[in-house]
């Protein structure tokens, strides 16, 4: 058994592998879960957490590495946290080495984790939530969550977030994509990516044609800005980082982002709630409560609702 308060500690001095085994303590829902979010708990509520989503090949990884760089220079200590598909075999992530941020690897003001899916729809890891508490108790000031790219699934991404970036690249049917997926209700700031490839004029301009169609905004709303990149040569990532200091500002003067953590707040504690339960009724299968109801519907003397409400309120109370 780890002792949690001294990995908090190496955490806060910065020690990758204090942070490391506080992750995996996470991913893994050790029994010292609760010990360690307990010891977290004082130390967050920090970093400003940033959410990259998009179709797979509009070059997300590349966004967040050249975004690590731009805020590297104003220096902040920046947290990512790649979210990969999981290996069928091991349950790991698949894309674990993450060779587009290799270039990171040695800065000590740089955290990279990948973390697999296991299963979880939405683009996000399930234990996304935990590991963004470690890296803000952790003293990184910027968190990038970068999804894994799975399409239309992916607008998990802006109930975890402070701020949701979507990329599309020219060339890749995006527009389509992005009305299909709902993703153009969910970003703050939009990327048109590889904007040196032809199309990406066109692209921009359909994008800001869709945010404009059925717009229903207040005057003072925040309007998501469209910015192009060539991430991969830097190019255009000072701008992004100067629209998501803009988005920040505008919350804070709002109450927004108070608004929005709360809400990701609520969110977490109904999931851990609603898995407690469902990890309860898992362990009834075989139990005399279940048995017994499923006898009183077959014969007709309770309806499935109504057991329903039985075994909830049996498992509560008990």
């Amino acid at each position: 058994m780890q002792d949690v308060s001294t990995l908090v500690a190496q955490a806060r001095d910065g020690r990758p592998r204090a942070v490391a085994r506080l992750i995996s303590l996470v991913e893994g829902a050790s029994p010292q879960l609760r010990e360690v979010m307990a010891a977290l708990a004082p130390l967050t509520g920090n970093a400003y957490v940033v959410g990259l989503t998009g179709s797979p090949g509009v070059g997300k990884s590349t966004s967040t590495s050249a975004l690590v760089t731009a805020y590297r220079k104003r220096g902040k200590r920046v947290g990512v946290l790649a979210v990969d598909p999981s290996s069928p075999f091991s349950g790991g992530a698949l894309l674990g080495d993450r060779v587009r941020m290799s270039e990171h690897a040695s800065d000590p003001g740089v955290y990279i984790r990948s973390m697999a899916t296991r299963g979880h729809l939405g683009g996000l890891a399930w234990a996304a939530p935990q590991a963004i508490r470690v890296l803000d108790a952790a003293g990184c000031e910027v968190v990038l969550v970068e999804t894994v790219g799975v399409g239309q699934s992916e607008v998990e991404i802006a109930s975890q977030a402070d701020t949701s970036v979507v990329l599309l690249a020219p060339g890749m049917g995006d527009g389509i994509q992005a009305a299909k997926a709902g993703i153009l209700e969910i970003g703050d700031v939009y990327v048109v990516n590889k904007a040196d490839r032809d199309g990406a004029d066109a692209t921009a301009r359909d994008l800001n044609h869709m945010l404009g169609l059925g717009e229903a905004r207040a005057p003072g709303d925040w309007r998501p800005p469209i910015v192009k990149t060539v991430a991969s040569r830097a190019e255009g990532v000072d701008e992004v980082v100067e629209a998501l200091e803009k988005h920040r500002a505008w919350m804070e003067e709002h109450g927004v982002l108070a608004e929005r953590r709360r809400a990701r707040a609520a969110r977490e504690i109904e999931t851990i709630a609603v898995t407690a339960l469902r990890q309860r009724i898992g362990d009834l299968h075989g139990d005399r409560r279940l048995g017994a109801l499923a006898d009183r519907i077959v014969g007709g003397e309770l309806d499935p609702y109504r057991a329903a409400d039985e075994l909830v309120a049996g498992l509560t109370e008990g």
